[in-house]
């Protein structure tokens, strides 16, 4: 699997001011700030195609959460997008507030490109899953769901973290045991 890209500091505050603009004007309906050029370092520009997901909280409770496994352009372009799609389309929620927007805390996860994680048995992929490292996407036919890394958290035991995966899918709760697994891993900051 390929080894997660780290960012500096500066970098990290930098998108996360991004984030945090680019939400704001959709909160205000206003037009989405576009970057200058030089206000991207070299790791941020055109050629850096990530994957990431924007996750909102408000009190520490889950307010929205969205993103893209794979790349879909510049990563700074798909951190834009996905914290106004978190903020304002999450189908979970309803479209953020501007009385909520003071009290959103914002995570960024930018990701490295998935691999399909090879097991012959159910018991052969609980050895080779690792907590708290792995994000983990599971495909079972038409469905598909993940978790980021972060959720091993809030679900430790893995034969758990699979049934909620599964039915997160529309699937069984028992078909992680048929389905195809793929693994990525993250690097995460938040404000």
């Amino acid at each position: 699997m390929q080894e997660i890209e780290t960012f500096e500091p500066h970098e990290e505050k930098y998108l996360l001011a991004l984030a945090r603009s680019a939400l704001s004007s959709a909160v205000y309906n206003k037009d989405t700030p576009e970057p200058k050029p030089d206000e991207l370092s070299d790791k941020l520009k055109i050629t850096q195609e990530r994957g990431c997901f924007v996750t909102l909280t408000f009190f520490n409770r889950l307010r929205g959460c969205i993103g893209n496994i794979e790349p879909n352009g510049p990563l700074y372009k798909s951190i834009i997008n996905n914290a106004v799609n978190a903020g304002m389309y999450d189908p979970r929620f309803p479209k953020m507030s501007a009385s909520e927007l003071e009290h959103i805390n914002i995570e960024i996860s930018v990701l490295t490109a998935p691999a399909q994680l090879e097991f012959s048995s159910p018991e052969e992929l609980l050895l080779k899953l690792q907590p708290c490292v792995h994000g983990v996407i599971l495909k079972n036919g038409l469905r598909r769901s993940t978790f980021l890394p972060h959720v091993w958290e809030q679900l430790p035991d893995k034969i758990t973290f699979l049934e909620h995966l599964s039915l997160k899918a529309g699937a069984g709760k028992d078909d992680w045991k048929n389905s195809e697994i793929w693994t990525y891993k993250a690097v995460c900051f938040k404000e």
